[in-house]
């Protein structure tokens, strides 16, 4: 594990693998570098820099939160990947990643798995930071996943038998401020005007009506950007079907563009 210093002397932990052109992977809510099933496919063609972001994993924190740190940890990532990098990000982190874009140099592609912002329940913060508070982990965790992510039973399921369930119960505490941000952003196509390069956004076929919509969003404000569905998914495709996510994931990074 490989350790860059972030603009504000964040220390943020990169797992590197595999041989090619750089690609930054940022994980979403309760995510680790850890959490990407689909890594020994990208590593045959990419050099994968998996980040842990602020507060989990071996990443370092600060004593405040604050969205635009996130964005700049990835641009250190990737600067120190060195030539023109590509991203990767999950829910949460598809968002992160939209907007380190803007600030790396010759961003190669952009590839975004249902990016955040999602609507977030009236009081679900408040509620999450109460169990905090309270030092139940695992009930925030289970109510951020079924009530807020609203996730199939059945996939729940799978997410507590994976080995990677310890390491969210113990990131449990990023959930409430990152929620909070949630709230808060707000979508703007003057940000993303200069923004060239392409970007994928993913969507899960069986995905609830609000995950298209703000995919949707997304695609209205940036200036080269195309949706690909992934048949029968919902919001974690890279479990339930990573050669899949895969697949459309390396036809992007590839091919010559959109």
């Amino acid at each position: 594990m490989e350790v860059i210093e972030s603009r504000d002397g964040t220390l943020i932990a990169c797992q590197r693998a595999g041989t090619g052109p750089p690609l930054v992977l940022v994980h979403g809510m309760l995510g680790t570098s850890r959490r990407w099933p689909i890594l020994p496919l990208l590593e045959q063609q990419f050099t994968v820099c998996a980040i842990d972001r602020r507060g989990r994993g071996e990443s370092g924190d600060a004593a405040h939160y604050a969205i635009e740190r996130e964005f700049e940890d990835v641009a250190a990532v990737a600067s120190a990947t060195g030539g023109k990098v590509s991203l990767l990000g999950h829910s949460f982190g598809g968002m992160i990643a939209l907007e380190a874009a803007r600030l790396i140099p010759g961003v190669r592609r952009v590839i975004a798995y249902e990016p955040s912002p999602d609507p977030v329940p009236p009081g679900s913060v408040a509620r999450l930071q109460a169990l905090l508070d309270a030092g139940d982990r695992e009930g925030l965790v289970t109510a951020f996943f079924r009530e807020i992510v609203r996730m199939p039973a059945a996939e729940f399921a799978m997410f507590k038998a994976s080995p990677n369930y310890p390491a969210m119960l113990a990131a449990a505490h990023t959930v409430p401020r990152e929620l909070a941000v949630e709230e808060t952003y707000r979508l703007d196509a003057a940000r993303f005007q200069d923004l060239h390069a392409p970007v994928l956004l993913l969507l899960g076929g069986d995905s609830p009506p609000h995950n298209r919509a703000t995919v949707e969003a997304w695609h209205s404000i940036l200036p080269n950007s195309r949706i690909a569905v992934l048949p029968g998914q919902q919001h974690f495709a890279h479990y339930t079907a990573p050669d899949l996510f895969a697949r459309e994931v390396l036809a992007l990074l590839a091919g010559p563009g959109l």
